[in-house]
């Protein structure tokens, strides 16, 4: 979240992760639509209950940079490694098997790195501008 604020207000984002960390991701609209898709299942066919592992993209710093870039040219990016962070994000799966999700009520994530990163910005640059 933090690269988006610097990128739409044209300032150096210090990444505190290392590059080539993986990490699952999902974008918040992504999280509610699924709390809520869940919410309305058949529980006929919730063999799993109530309590799902749900996945949308995986990526590692160098890649959203990239992708920003695409539509802020200008991002400048210096990596900082915070040791704290990195090794909540070393920790994390680098992605999450959400196939029980997507069998028992259809999940699906609606956003992908550039759905999210057109989306961010767009939010962004009309807070911030």
């Amino acid at each position: 979240m933090e690269v988006y604020y610097s990128a739409v207000k044209g300032e150096e984002f210090v990444c505190p992760i290392a590059p080539g960390t993986y990490m699952d991701m999902m974008y918040m609209p992504d999280a509610l639509h699924a709390a809520i898709q869940l919410m309305v299942a058949d529980p006929s066919r919730l063999k799993h209950r109530n309590s799902f592992n749900i996945a949308s993209m995986s990526f590692e710093p160098e890649q959203i940079f990239a992708k920003i870039r695409e539509y802020i040219p200008d991002l400048r990016v210096r990596y900082e490694v915070d040791p704290v962070r990195q090794a909540i994000a070393t920790s994390w799966p680098d992605s999450m098997d959400d196939s029980c999700a997507r069998e028992e009520w259809d999940w699906k994530p609606t956003y992908d790195m550039d759905s999210m990163t057109r989306d961010m910005i767009r939010h962004l640059r009309d807070k911030l501008l």
